[in-house]
């Protein structure tokens, strides 16, 4: 077995540790805390927002779940690949949140640069691989691209919604922009738009997101 490139992809893995470190807006769904060693202590307040690794891997359990659901047949271990890798640029240029239009308008160029750096960091077949995924999905035209990029907005939309929207009203987030957003899902999936947006109106007659 040749491990020569061992080192390369061990350093590749440390560096995509730091996803960990990096906090989005929509918080987690509950509050709740598991159960502590004696002697320890939590500083993370809750409420809490949830980090780029763990919505990474809720939309690999996303895909894993719901894949029947797509438009089109999908390789499914590609697309967890996908979601997976799909945010690790976010370790160089952050976490622009999606209605941030200032912060979109430098996203594109800020992601190209990290992702320069940090696919460059794995030996050059999976360099190729990962960084030809990653590129994928930013192009949003393959079946599974198109599913990745459905899962990566029904996942936040869920969150907030099972949070009685705590992440958009902390936003000033109104119905009309969630509605734009969410309509990118029936790209991917129009059985899984459907739902959503039935859930958005709910939400929008409730007051949990305004009109």
């Amino acid at each position: 077995m040749d491990i020569s490139k061992l080192a390369d992809q061990l350093a590749f893995l440390m560096e995509a540790d730091r996803l960990k470190n990096l906090y989005r807006q929509t918080y987690t769904s509950t509050d709740d805390l598991p159960p502590m060693p004696e002697g320890s202590s939590v500083s993370e307040p809750y409420p809490r927002r949830e980090n780029d690794a763990e919505h990474s891997f809720s939309l690999a359990l996303f895909t894993a779940v719901l894949a029947e659901y797509s438009n089109e047949p999908i390789d499914v271990l590609k697309t967890i690949k996908t979601v997976l890798i799909h945010d690790i640029v976010e370790i160089d240029a952050g976490d622009t949140y999606c209605y941030d239009s200032a912060g979109n308008s430098t996203k594109a160029e800020r992601e190209k640069a990290a992702a320069d750096r940090l696919f460059a960091l794995l030996p050059s077949e999976q360099e190729k691989e990962f960084r030809g995924l990653w590129e994928d999905f930013e192009a949003g035209e393959t079946p599974e691209a198109k599913f990745a990029a459905a899962m990566d907005k029904i996942q936040p939309l869920l969150l907030n919604l099972h949070r009685n929207g705590l992440s958009w009203k902390e936003h000033g987030i109104r119905f009309g922009q969630v509605e734009k957003r969410a309509a990118g899902i029936s790209g991917g999936s129009e059985v899984l738009y459907s739902h959503i947006f039935k859930k958005l109106l709910e939400a929008r007659d409730s007051g949990i997101l305004p009109d």
